[in-house]
């Protein structure tokens, strides 16, 4: 009999690609999937994947209510519903599945961080709020059977805090290059300009994205677009819009996994450009760093640790040591116009995805379930 298994996530699924990876894994290894989120207004319908998928429809989409409403209503599911296994994704789905474990026999809790949770610069600017998420946190996370982060530096810190062993599943990409491609003009792309792109569902401030509107009107022959969603496109667009900006800036939106990488493939330079502003972002690995090399392009990062370390390691793009606009304007003319550069950084993308790969993450989540 298969055994069976809850993940819950607190997003609406369509973009959470860790997720996504990590419930087909699950399946691979004969568990019966259960995947929780929720369900916007604007929510796209999903795929049809290899699992079973619930969403919520909830009265409030955001802040004290919306995580408070949340969570009963997910502890209400979990209790209803047969688990061997409960697989809470980040803190703000952790406490639900701590109080639902309880009343289940037999049951393991693990726990996938994303991220440093505490630290993200939403709640490090309110510390009121923050205290209370830690609260949580220290009152369910020592009680997990098993727990893995994105990076080496996320899992040291939660060891440091509270003296357990986190593994670490980086989100590397299992991006398979597609047969077919839609063309420049199927995606409505300049075909006469360089393409930087930004992507993810995590376009937020304190990300660089500010920063590349301006520099990206120093660099000649080149556009910036973002495709995702966060916190600063609606201001991003709202300077486009008043600066006239439409020929330098261009905004896509959420897409599927398949068209966001189309993007990306088509791009000639991705970009991360995250501050270290917060605990959370210091140490942030984005995914979209594995996205740009299974993608094949080169990359422009910050001066972080963990995205650093891959840069250098690989050799596949350059480090940015500020958020200077001509700084930035600098390494991005770089990447874009020296074509020696640009033949080196894109021959070692190709050794790194050989080695960068999903499958190597894979062996530690066997380890885990």
């Amino acid at each position: 009999m298969k055994k069976r298994i809850i993940v819950s996530v607190t997003n609406d699924i369509f973009t959470d690609q860790r997720v996504r990876k990590i419930c087909e894994f699950l399946v691979s290894q004969d568990y019966d999937v259960t995947l929780v989120g929720r369900k916007l207004k604007l929510s796209n319908d999903l795929p049809e994947y290899g699992f079973k998928t619930v969403r919520f429809k909830l009265p409030f989409t955001k802040g004290a209510l919306f995580y408070a409403t949340y969570n009963l209503r997910l502890f209400l599911f979990l209790l209803l519903n047969k688990a061997d296994v409960l697989l809470a994704n980040d803190l703000d789905t952790l406490y639900a599945n701590h109080w639902a474990r309880k009343f289940k026999k037999n049951c393991r809790l693990v726990y996938d961080s994303h991220e440093y949770f505490t630290g993200v610069p939403e709640l490090v600017a309110r510390p009121k709020v923050q205290k209370i998420w830690l609260k949580i946190e220290k009152r369910t996370l020592p009680k997990v059977d098993a727990m893995y982060t994105v990076n080496r530096s996320i899992a040291e810190l939660y060891q440091k805090e509270y003296g357990i062993k986190v593994k670490v599943v980086r989100n590397i990409s299992d991006f398979v290059y597609p047969k077919f491609l839609k063309t420049k003009e199927e995606l409505s792309l300049p075909t006469d300009k360089k393409i930087v792109i930004m992507q993810g569902a995590g376009i937020n401030i304190q990300r660089g994205a500010e920063e590349l509107v301006k520099a990206i009107q120093l660099v000649d022959n080149a556009v910036l677009i973002f495709v995702g969603d966060g916190d600063v496109i609606l201001q991003l667009k709202r300077k486009v819009s008043e600066e006239n900006l439409f020929d330098k800036v261009m905004f896509f939106g959420k897409r599927s996994y398949q068209d966001l990488m189309n993007f990306t493939i088509l791009s000639d330079v991705g970009v991360s450009m995250d501050k270290d502003t917060n605990v959370n972002y210091r140490y942030s690995l984005p995914n979209k760093i594995f996205d740009f090399i299974h993608a094949g392009i080169p990359l422009l990062v910050s001066n972080l640790k963990e995205v650093k370390n891959i840069v250098k390691k690989f050799q596949v793009g350059l480090i940015c040591p500020n958020h200077e606009i001509e700084e930035i304007a600098k390494h991005l003319d770089l990447l874009l116009n020296d074509e020696k550069l640009r033949e080196k950084c894109i021959a070692n993308t190709k050794i790194a995805a050989k080695q960068l790969t999903w499958e190597g993450e894979c062996k530690v989540l066997k380890t885990i379930f």
